[in-house]
């Protein structure tokens, strides 16, 4: 039998290679309650993943044998009853631990992405293995893969435009954009809501956040329509706007795609191929097809392989040595306890959705939590449980490494946090706050002007050194008002701003 995990459900997966099943070997699935029972995910991912496992299972028929058991081993051995089991690498380094002290297992080749993990070492190694920066690593995989090259050099002689891709939003309060695909639920979904519904009332599974109407794909059909409608309608405005917030508009030109390619329904070569021949069709501009292929080819596939290059204890790194607890109101995704517009604006997505675009996460999220002193390892877990996206290796680079500056620099050049004033030019967002985004003290003062300043101001022996940060860093000392910053961080607390 060859088994497939629950993010390893397009074609792709099923490939005759090393580790892969056969044209007409018998297939395993095996749905897990136990992994719902430990941890606390969002509702309308358990849903997403849950829909996107039966759809498949109802698409490979009698080939499939589909298991509903508490646990993965107890799955496995109603299902195979010793017999030998072939899997694909898993996603994660409990899942790999897993199935490799499962007897009778044999572990293949992962699927899903474009560089086998075993040429990214070779590649960081001749880097030294240290400071891996994604820019050389996205023009090493451009060239790898002929992706948006003229010859020898970058369309347009340029790798990256991202200088083109940092408009702050219109005036107005959406993007003219033509709406992303949504699909409609069947009795597959409707199946998905009684089991997870019982399953709460049972006592022994809960889940936070809201289950809507499924908005993301659960099968490979409706992933390839989500693909043409963003390529065709969506991605010539994508590029200028990508970092750009509006409150009535939160998905704006994005692709929504990435809960499609995380469970293994979209391959990233046919995204990024099907981008450049759009743009080499004179359909989509160039910087808005350099921003969505520097995502995918660049950023995704970087993530991924930083994952398993770094090691398991990449994520116990703690640089900055926060470790304060996330609040209550925080973990309720309670967005209605929070005063300041952007972060309750943003929590509300999440709480509603389990999606917000990669800025929001990043520097309303993110940000709140770096200033606060979070315990790094508590906000990854919180991603990565709150997010239909979210899975082991997307979280713990992006979370320790890149939003919370846990590894020190070690992915990144600097801690990505901000005062008001960045989220007030790229976004709507302050408008009608309680809060002054220029205010660093007062009853109107700005949680993340006050939050940066101080942040700074804790950790100014460790950034001084920071080319980067460095200025900001010396001004610490003419600001008149420094104590009082201080003073007034102390008293908020864990308080929601």
């Amino acid at each position: 039998m060859h088994w497939l995990f629950g993010d390893q459900l397009g074609p792709h997966f099923l490939g005759p290679d090393e580790g892969g099943p056969g044209r007409d070997t018998p297939l395993l699935m095996i749905e897990s309650r136990a992994v719902f029972r430990r941890r606390r995910f969002h509702r309308a991912k358990a849903h997403l993943v849950l829909s996107a496992m039966r759809h498949r299972a109802a698409e490979l028929g009698d080939r499939v044998t589909y298991v509903r058991a508490d646990t993965y081993r107890e799955g496995l051995e109603r299902a195979a009853g010793g017999r030998p089991v072939t899997v694909r690498h898993p996603t994660s380094y409990a899942a790999l631990r897993l199935v490799r002290a499962l007897p009778g297992v044999t572990v293949g080749a992962a699927r899903g992405f474009l560089v086998p993990t075993a040429r990214f070492a070779r590649w960081a190694d001749g880097h030294g293995g240290k400071r891996l920066r994604q820019e050389d690593f996205y023009h090493w995989v451009r060239r790898e893969h002929g992706l948006l090259m003229d010859g020898d050099a970058p369309a347009g002689d340029h790798w990256n435009l991202d200088h083109d891709n940092r408009e702050p939003p219109p005036h107005d309060p959406t993007l003219e954009v033509k709406a992303p695909y949504r699909p409609r639920e069947d009795e597959i979904d409707d199946e998905v809501r009684r089991d997870l519904d019982r399953w709460e009332r049972e006592g022994d599974v809960r889940f936070v956040g809201r289950d809507g109407p499924r908005r993301f794909p659960a099968t490979r059909a409706e992933a390839l329509r989500a693909l043409r409608r963003f390529v065709e309608h969506r991605l010539a405005t994508f590029g200028p706007y990508e970092d750009a917030m509006l409150a009535a508009d939160p998905v704006m030109s994005h692709s929504l795609l990435s809960s499609s390619l995380n469970l293994g329904l979209l391959d990233p070569a046919e995204c990024v191929e099907r981008a450049e021949a759009a743009w080499r069709a004179g359909r989509a501009p160039l910087n808005s097809v350099e921003g969505f292929v520097r995502q995918i080819a660049g950023w995704r596939e970087y993530v991924w392989q930083l994952y398993w290059y770094f090691g398991e204890e990449y994520r116990r790194f703690n640089e900055l040595r926060h470790t304060a607890a996330l609040p209550e109101w925080w973990t309720e995704l309670d967005a209605d306890a929070v005063r300041a517009n952007c972060l309750r604006t943003v929590l509300a997505q999440v709480r509603d959705t389990g999606w917000t675009h990669h800025i929001p996460r990043l520097m309303v999220l993110g940000s709140h939590a770096l200033q606060r002193g979070w315990d790094p390892a508590a906000v990854t877990d919180w991603f990565h449980r709150c997010f239909v996206d979210g899975y082991d290796w997307v979280m713990v680079p992006n979370v320790v490494g890149m939003s919370q500056y846990a590894d020190g620099g070690r992915m990144t050049t600097k801690p990505y946090t901000s005062g008001g004033a960045y989220v007030h030019r790229m976004s709507d967002l302050c408008g009608g706050c309680d809060y002054r985004p220029g205010d660093r003290t007062g009853d109107r003062a700005c949680p993340y002007t006050a939050g940066y300043w101080a942040f700074l101001d804790r950790h100014r022996e460790r950034l001084a050194g920071n080319q980067r940060v460095a200025r900001p860093v010396r001004q610490l000392d003419r600001l008149a008002d420094l104590d009082d910053v201080r003073k007034q961080e102390r008293a908020r607390g864990d308080a929601p701003p």
